[in-house]
């Protein structure tokens, strides 16, 4: 499918590409310069034409023949154009570009885009800005929907969750003085379908596991060091991957052994496993995290429905999920969290709810409800005629059943984002019960404060807090390739992390 787009700026050509494919899948998006033409002129050809008008208010007609025009030409002959009178300050030129293009495209195809010219992953920071700006909430809420089309509804969630945030973390805008630490082992069972984090199948891999972890207790230990050296605390501990728990109860065992003698732990608030496939729990490791006070972790289902499991290649059962649930109950977790996705290949809403009443006879601490993204490069993206989901209004009852069923439960949501090519242009929400937030999800979302990643594939992200800017650094994905490259990346950290604290951790010392 062929798109041509006119009347843009080419500095916003590609957020404009951005709002299209909200309704399209997969459109080839062309530009050209036909800027100025009349806004009621006929197609020479004959092909239909809509005319939105005036789209920095709201749509309607107008007779006004000055301003710019943005020219849509749909493959079966349509052109829908739209009259708009672009200020002079860049950001306001830029909204006022996608707001035209949106809803032109939303009046021609009847579809709401409940997060307006949002593409972005992290909408929530749009509301602690205003926060950080001491605007009010009504006066904030009209912001927001003037600036980015946001339905009423989302606001709501965003500001709900924003208030959640802050009383979990009252210093979360003051974080900045301190890190966090992400460690990614790149590791599972099996490569899920729609994955594409860093994750290798572990069987017959044991080398490259030792080898791995080698490199990993290196640039623990110099971090580690530097951070101790220079006084700078660590909020937050996370390990991810892949699955942190695909490696042996003696791997983690030194692992984590590693962790308490290169870290600062004394002012750690909550260090993370994610345990989230079912079959790499053991007793023998469960006894290892309960043996570092490992204080949360994951244990993800993705769904009760056996044959979504087997279709998506997570090899194991409903029952195994029930089962090692229990076993970590048993084993004194009583803070575990379990992931659900929405839209996996043949589920339905009658599919979801029965997820979500299996969940009710758990009842873990935390629940995220993530909706299906066709990453580029998964295995379910690649062959999609293998993986049939639901369609955009089905997944939006869903959505809202998850929604629903939370907030029977007593459960609230604490953070969200969302993903390029997300089904029903939606969100990824994390629930919890009132006081189990994970620190490290809201911390990492709102980018406030620095996090430094370790492992293959992890990225580390410098949050600069008088500039806004935020840099980063991310290892090698391939474990091999990690080892050949991890003291270069370490020295690379290193230097950052001077950038970042040096001065200001030798100024402390100094007045001490």
């Amino acid at each position: 499918m062929a798109i041509r787009v006119g009347g843009v700026e080419a500095d916003f050509a590609q957020a404009v590409r951005n709002v299209v494919r909200l309704f399209y899948d997969e459109p080839e998006i062309r530009f050209d310069e036909r800027e100025g033409e009349g806004a009621g002129a006929d197609r020479p050809d004959g092909g239909s034409r809509t005319d939105i008008g005036d789209c920095t208010a709201r749509p309607e007609q107008t007779n006004d023949s000055s301003g710019t025009v943005i020219r849509i030409e749909l493959p079966d002959g349509t052109v829908l154009s739209g009259r708009w009178h672009p200020p002079a300050d860049r950001d306001e030129r830029r909204r006022g570009t996608l707001k035209t293009v949106l809803r032109l495209l939303e009046a021609h195809t009847g579809l709401r885009q409940p997060w307006g010219i949002l593409t972005g992953v992290r909408p929530t920071k749009l509301a602690h800005r205003k926060r950080l700006a001491g605007i009010p909430r009504e006066e904030a809420d009209r912001q927001l929907a003037e600036e980015t089309l946001i339905v009423p509804d989302k606001i709501r969630l965003m500001q709900s969750i924003v208030d959640r945030q802050l009383a979990a973390l009252p210093d979360l805008y003051a974080l900045d003085r301190e890190v966090s630490v992400y460690i990614g082992i790149p590791f599972c069972p099996t490569k899920c379908a729609y994955c594409t984090f860093p994750a290798y199948a572990i069987g017959g891999r044991q080398h490259s596991v030792a080898s791995f972890l080698d490199g990993l207790h290196y640039e623990m230990r110099q971090i580690g060091r530097w951070l101790k050296e220079n006084g700078v605390s660590v909020t937050t501990v996370y390990f991810g991957g892949g699955t942190p728990t695909s490696i042996t109860a003696e791997e983690m065992d030194a692992l984590y052994r590693e962790l308490h003698e290169s870290f600062p732990m004394d002012r750690v608030r909550e260090v993370t496993v994610e345990a989230g496939r079912p079959d790499t729990i053991t007793r023998e490791k469960l006894a290892v995290l309960k043996k570092w006070n490992i204080d949360r972790i994951s244990i993800n289902p993705q769904s009760y429905i056996q044959e979504t499991l087997d279709a998506i290649g997570r090899h194991h059962t409903v029952e195994e999920t029930i089962e090692k649930f229990w076993l970590a109950r048993e084993m004194g977790m009583d803070n575990i969290n379990m992931d659900l996705i929405i839209g996996l290949p043949g589920e339905t809403r009658e599919s979801l709810a029965h997820s979500l009443a299996e969940t009710g006879k758990l009842m873990p601490e935390s629940l995220t409800v993530h909706t299906l993204s066709f990453k580029r490069a998964s295995e379910m993206t690649r062959n999609r005629d293998k993986y049939p989901v639901a369609g955009r209004e089905e997944i939006t009852a869903m959505m809202e059943l998850a929604g629903t069923w939370c907030a029977e439960h007593g459960y609230v949501p604490y953070y969200l984002y969302r993903q390029k090519n997300i089904l029903g242009n939606l969100e990824n929400v994390g629930y919890c019960r009132p006081g189990r937030e994970s620190l490290y999800n809201i911390i990492i979302m709102e980018e406030m404060q620095s996090i430094v990643g370790l492992g293959s594939g992890a990225s580390s992200k410098w949050v600069h807090a008088a500039s806004g800017e935020i840099g980063r650094y991310a290892n090698p994905k391939d474990p091999k390739a990690y080892m050949d490259n991890v003291r270069a990346a370490t020295e690379a950290k290193l230097a950052a992390l001077e950038s970042l604290f040096g001065e200001r951790s030798k100024a402390g010392a100094a007045s001490r």
